[in-house]
């Protein structure tokens, strides 16, 4: 079903990608119906597409997932991240079967029908995923009409004026807009999440909510903190008023550097404090450029669950999961800041602490959720340096 040059549908055809570069992709559309613009990204993740569109991250995106049989296990209401999905839509190899799977409640075509998300299968996604690592994510249009009807110069207009992640603050849009305790651990076969887990007596960790997932929440409790998220606009003054023992950053959607004119400004008089941090993702990206570090926009980014990591230290290897498109520019890092981790994909940043503060961060994401768990020990780590 995949083509790629004609802007005429084949019979058959309900499902449309259209790039800026003109390409038009057909295939059968699913889910939701309408269109959507954003940043064409790929993951190579084998499972957990569920974490993945409900990943905050993903916000302006379109996944492209590599692995073909996705929605197989179907859809429940544990494998989510957030309360509602982020990615715009996805892309996938084979039809959407009937699932398979004793957790499965809902088809996954219903699950994006029902949350307003667009999906087209009978894509070559692994050619796609060819043209991505070539040219770099482009912009691009999902459309979904059952009547296979599109207007394909529309569309394609709509990807070419759409403006980029660059220079684009999504983390306002995904983050809470309220304070709120956090008490959920982690998920067990036969028992779903540990309610009312947190220990009150534990240290107090208050996470900046940038577009944050849910595990790593579950996986502070489960540390042992006692956890409060408060909204990525937080001053210094509302993130002190809860008196915390330690500050998270989380990870997050968009461009570090539009985030940072008003999350940089309250990182550094925290870092000022010597108060101690823990970032993920954006929040290491963030605790970069607070460190006087810049970030790049990278050609094709990272995002799957395979990624291996060099810890520094001891030489030892980390099968991580990954999220981004963009990073900390390693040669920019300050004297004070000591590389940590570096991905044995490119030579990426993945990871520094600062040598004169309490503060340290990952570019990938330990807490997995689609996963490995080889990095959970990062989480013991932060919040056992509080007690």
């Amino acid at each position: 079903m995949a083509e790629y040059t004609s802007a005429r549908p084949p019979e058959g055809a309900t499902g449309v990608l259209v790039l800026a570069d003109g390409s038009v992709i057909w295939g059968r559309g699913f889910g939701a119906e309408g269109a959507a613009v954003g940043e064409l990204c790929f993951n190579t993740s084998m499972t957990g597409y569920q974490e993945v569109m409900t990943d905050p991250s993903y916000a302006g995106q379109i996944v492209n997932f590599t692995f073909p049989h996705i929605g197989n296990v179907g859809t429940n209401g544990e494998d989510v991240e957030a309360i509602n999905p982020h990615a715009l839509g996805c892309l996938v190899r084979e039809d959407v079967t009937e699932p398979s799977n004793f957790r499965a409640v809902q088809h996954f075509a219903q699950w994006m029908a029902v949350n307003g998300r667009i999906g087209v299968s009978g894509i070559d996604t692994r050619a796609l995923t060819r043209t991505i690592r070539v040219k770099g994510a482009p912009n691009a249009v999902i459309a979904h009409s059952a009547a296979g009807e599109f207007d394909i110069p529309a569309l394609l207009e709509q990807a070419r004026a759409w403006p980029g992640l660059e220079g684009m603050d999504l983390a306002r849009e995904v983050s809470t807009l309220q304070t709120y305790a956090w008490d959920d651990g982690l998920w067990t076969l036969g028992a779903g999440y540990a309610t009312h887990a947190a220990n009150p007596d534990g240290p107090h960790v208050v996470a900046i909510d940038y577009g944050l997932k849910r595990n790593i929440l579950r996986n502070l409790v489960a540390a042992g903190a006692r956890v409060t998220v408060v909204p990525a606009t937080a001053t210094v003054e509302d993130v002190l008023r809860h008196e915390p023992d330690g500050i998270f950053l989380s990870n997050g959607p968009g461009d570090p550097a539009a985030t940072g004119e008003y999350a940089v400004p309250v990182i550094r008089a925290l870092l000022d404090m010597a108060k101690p941090i823990f970032g993920i993702c954006l929040g290491h990206q963030l605790l970069g450029i607070a460190a006087g570090a810049k970030t790049i926009k990278m050609h094709q980014g990272h995002r799957g669950a395979n990624h291996p990591v060099k810890r520094t230290d001891d030489g030892r290897v980390e099968i991580t999961s990954m999220n981004h498109g963009f990073a900390v520019d390693a040669d920019t890092l300050p004297a004070n800041a000591r590389t940590t981790h570096i991905s044995l994909f490119d030579g990426s940043n993945a990871g520094f602490e600062l040598t004169d503060r309490p503060a340290f961060s990952v570019q990938y994401h330990p807490e997995a959720s689609p996963g490995p768990q080889d990095s959970h020990y990062l989480f013991e780590k932060f919040v056992n340096s509080l007690r």
